[in-house]
């Protein structure tokens, strides 16, 4: 089968002058489409599907766009891959071929993926105690058992993902997308449950303020599901261009801002939140009492965490969902005025309006109900052969104004 692998020899590619240094990048990435062995059934409960429309990750961007910075070089998440990989988890697919003990679907059967590799793919049992209460995201079993190791579909050498014609699961980890719901929405179900998971985890009080840092998929996500479970909290947001703008204006946003400059950004979200300006010596004035109850920060830098912390009202939460190389920060307000920072891992079974369930099949009946309705995100689709002007319209979305980006081989 032809497959996107990475961890390969880079083609020889021509860079445009003036090139920023993402698309610099994507002509070094030590990634090619190749053409590799069919999956294969990894246990008798697995199943082959045929990838229909595949999400690019923001994950997944950044390594292919090398844009995971010079000082993450120790990242203790190495221990938990293997190489080469076919990345591509956000998966709409068509069940084609099922093992002998594979359960709960049919041949031709549309499905989403669960991408966690945790106890029960790799065939562990008993199951870790995170997976017996729910936690997939949490298994302590990415590295165990007969399958190389990996915490989730893409990033092990064994479990090929959805950038390519066929893709291995196993039949825990697709869900039956129904027969009334378009893959456009389906695509859908990962970065949903990624933002679910945050907020549900973490929620902002009764007719509070979040701020939502960040307009890409997980950002606009969150604002999505604020406005559908939480409608009595006002939703500020972040965003960096224009096209996400318009969409968080669009999903609900009460007030969107720009990224910069960050002390501006800091006085507009004081003025909007009722908060008091204390300017210090040097650098970002703080708030105090802060304007914000709780920070979705779904993109991950020290000078996003920087506003967060000075924002925040009083042990307020920030919640660092998104992925990004370590740097220095300035985070005397984080102790000062006994903020609460705490990070959210991907999903598992969520609870809500009372009912636990996994946090894909609250997504599929939230779309199915019409309270969520997330297709003007997707901008952009390429085949899977146009896998470079995929990414180039990643790695320069100010022109490109692609939000959600995906590889559709229907």
């Amino acid at each position: 089968m032809r497959a996107l692998v990475y961890g390969v020899p880079p083609g020889d590619v021509a860079v445009p002058e003036r090139a920023g240094p993402l698309v610099q990048n994507l002509a070094r990435t030590p990634t090619a489409l190749r053409h590799v062995p069919d999956p294969v059934l990894l246990h008798e409960d697995w199943v082959i599907t045929r990838p229909l429309l595949t999400g690019i990750c923001g994950s997944d961007s950044k390594q292919i766009l090398l844009d995971f910075g010079a000082d993450d070089a120790d990242n203790a998440l190495a221990a938990f891959c293997s190489f080469p990989q076919v990345m591509g988890h956000e998966v709409v697919a068509e069940v084609v071929e099922l093992g002998p003990q594979a359960r709960g679907l049919e041949a031709g059967q549309r499905v989403v993926l669960n991408p966690w590799l945790s106890c029960g793919p790799r065939g562990i049992a008993p199951a870790c105690p995170a997976c017996d209460s729910g936690d997939y995201s949490l298994c302590w079993s990415f590295t165990d058992g007969d399958i190389k190791p990996g915490i989730h579909t893409g990033v092990s050498a064994d479990v090929t993902g959805g950038y390519a014609e066929l893709m291995p699961a196993h039949d825990s980890m697709l869900f039956p997308v129904p027969d009334s719901m378009p893959d456009e929405a389906a695509v859908f179900a990962d970065p949903f449950s990624v933002s679910l998971h945050a907020i549900t985890r973490h929620p902002p009080p009764r007719s509070g303020r979040a701020l939502v840092y960040g307009a890409g998929s997980l950002g606009l996500c969150a604002v999505a599901i604020l406005r559908a479970l939480y409608p009595d909290v006002a939703v500020a947001v972040v965003a960096r261009f224009e096209a996400q703008a318009e969409l968080a204006r669009r999903f609900g946003a009460a007030k969107v801002l720009a990224h910069e400059p960050r002390s501006a950004l800091i006085e507009e979200l004081v003025a909007w939140g009722g908060g008091r300006l204390r300017q210090p010596l040097l650098g970002l004035p703080m708030a105090y009492p802060g304007a914000v109850d709780v920070v979705y920060d779904t993109v991950g830098k020290p000078e996003t965490f920087e506003v967060g912390v000075r924002v925040l009202r009083a042990r307020g939460t920030l919640v660092k969902a998104g992925v990004h190389a370590p740097g220095r920060w300035e985070w005397s307000p984080l102790y000062f005025k006994e903020i609460s920072w705490v990070g959210s891992n991907a999903f598992g079974v969520e609870e809500v309006d009372g009912r636990r369930e996994h946090a894909i099949e609250h997504y599929l009946d939230l779309v199915s109900a019409g309270r969520i309705d997330l297709r003007p995100m997707l901008t952009h689709t390429f085949r899977l052969e146009q896998w470079r002007e995929a990414f180039l319209a990643i790695a320069d979305q100010g022109a490109s104004g692609a939000v959600k980006v995906a590889i559709d081989q229907r």
